[in-house]
């Protein structure tokens, strides 16, 4: 356990911080679902609404720090390969 007051007060940032980033990433997660919802219903128009909103929301992680640049840029690519196979 930390003694120092300062290293106290990091536990309960990083602990404030952890719930943040948890929320953030469960926010994608159920942005992709919806995305591919839209996909498995062959309703291409909504799931090119729902990709514009995936794009958004991971680079907004990026800029907060949430997820590397890399990871983001990974997985906007398959979200667009999915949509792209889908529509053809």
């Amino acid at each position: 356990m930390a003694h120092a007051p300062s290293a106290k007060r990091h536990i309960r940032a990083d602990e404030k911080k952890r719930v943040r980033n948890k929320a953030r990433k469960s926010a994608i997660t159920t942005l992709e679902k919806k995305f591919n919802a839209a996909l498995t219903e062959g309703n291409t128009e909504e799931a090119k609404k729902a990709l514009q909103v995936c794009f958004s929301a991971y680079d907004r992680a990026v800029k907060k720090g949430v997820v590397k640049r890399a990871t983001a840029d990974r997985r906007k690519s398959r979200l667009n390969l999915a949509l792209n196979k889908a529509s053809k």
